[in-house]
């Protein structure tokens, strides 16, 4: 059975090393000619370290990750409104990391190199159109380096090639993303802890303004200073969407910001303190009604792109590379089966975390507390709202998410 993976990102890696791992061979296709460490920092929950952990990869992501031990909400006044133990702190088996998203790719990449092969990761192929067949499909590729890789044939196809997924468009080709009026900026700078260096910290609500952070690295540079990572997120309805493709400005957003300075952090300084700041538009994609055609089938952002609200995208894409592993392994003679199976498994759950991200995320918890105080500052939370309230607030989304206590996965 040759199986072909599009995309060699973290669920392309992660879905190559659980066939490997049940006796299945692959080929994984990745778009760039040389894979190296970038972009900023991810959060890993607990249900997606327990994939990792399952590929034997624990030890080397916690030799260079953050683990949580707390989530805390702040309003935009830095009053703290909420928080609640994360990873192993709230009870859980395994940990909650903070990691460089760059750093995560790699332990994923260099794992794919040694169980793998290097022969069997072919960079520099960017698929952008699929021909499918009777029993397979023929992908073929742009042209990388003035040169084009020759057309492949396989015969199952699992496409993860992220939220511009040209296989997806294929079987879409009206597909478009989802914009509701938000924009992002995020960037990573060195920086002294913040509260105990081990919180993962949520500030203001994206009517207002918002910032996520957290920390993704320890004694980066030998004075005890962390490097923490940070997302500012802003609601505007008459705002074109962000290119993600180019540099962030400064001017665009830290004007929100400027006065958010507490006595346990100065966000302006955390900000201006960046090295290099990137722009994304937070943006998703209604949910399909299929993924599998026969041979061919979609994973991670390809398939479920969600808003990156709640730290869940990276978890279900992981959970997707188990899932679809588990049961092509348990019928090679019928793949086409197997996609089915994972199509029903897969769609309706993470259909569910899209919807929740758009309407009922974790910050819900300060928008929440933001409409009770009319978005002033508070004498005293528990007057305003009980911290069992927000707790069922939480608790619901990890239901949703697949990673509660009271209802594991």
């Amino acid at each position: 059975m040759r199986i072909a993976v599009v995309g060699g990102g973290i669920a392309g890696l992660a879905f190559a090393l659980a066939l490997h791992q049940r006796g299945l061979a692959c080929e994984v296709y990745e778009g760039v000619s040389e894979v190296r460490e970038l972009g900023v920092g991810i959060t890993l929950l607990p249900h997606g370290v327990r994939e990792l952990t399952a590929l034997g990869l624990l030890d080397a992501l916690q030799a260079c990750a953050i683990e949580n031990r707390e989530s805390v909400f702040f309003n935009r006044w830095g009053q703290r409104v909420y928080g609640e133990p994360r990873g192993r702190h709230a009870g859980y088996d395994l940990p909650e990391l903070g990691i460089h998203r760059g750093r995560l790719h790699g332990v994923l990449w260099q794992a794919a190199l040694e169980r793998i092969g290097r022969e069997h990761l072919h960079t520099g192929h960017r698929c952008v159109r699929i021909e499918p067949q009777v029993g397979g499909a023929v992908l073929h590729f742009d042209e990388v380096d003035g040169q084009r890789p020759a057309p492949v044939q396989a015969d199952v196809v699992v496409a993860c090639d992220g939220v511009n997924s040209a296989v997806r468009r294929h079987f879409y080709p009206h597909d478009q993303v989802c914009y509701g009026g938000i924009n992002t900026w995020r960037g990573t700078t060195v920086h002294k802890p913040i509260l105990d260096g081990r919180s993962y910290i949520r500030v203001g609500s994206i009517d207002t303004g918002k910032m996520v952070i957290y920390p993704i690295g320890d004694n980066v540079d030998g004075q005890g200073n962390q490097l923490i990572n940070w997302v500012a997120e802003i609601r505007d309805p008459q705002a074109r969407m962000n290119d993600w493709n180019r540099p962030g400005r400064l001017d665009a957003f830290l004007p929100t910001f400027a006065d958010w300075r507490y006595d346990w952090l100065d966000v302006p300084a955390l900000i201006t303190g960046a090295q290099q700041i990137f722009e994304y538009p937070m943006v998703d994609k209604d949910p399909l009604p299929r993924w599998s055609f026969d041979r061919v089938t979609l994973m991670g952002d390809a398939a479920h792109p969600m808003y990156p609200r709640g730290s869940n995208g990276s978890a279900q894409a992981l959970i997707d590379a188990r899932t679809l592993a588990d049961e092509l392994a348990a019928s090679p003679t019928d793949p086409a089966a197997a996609l089915v199976r994972y199509d029903a498994l897969r769609r309706p759950a993470t259909a569910r975390v899209v919807e929740t991200n758009r309407t009922l995320p974790p910050d819900f918890i300060i928008m929440k507390v933001d409409e009770l105080s009319g978005g002033q500052p508070f004498d005293d939370i528990d007057r305003l709202i009980s911290q069992d309230e927000l707790r069922a607030i939480s608790e619901h989304y990890k239901q949703v998410a697949g990673f509660s206590l009271k209802a594991p996965a």
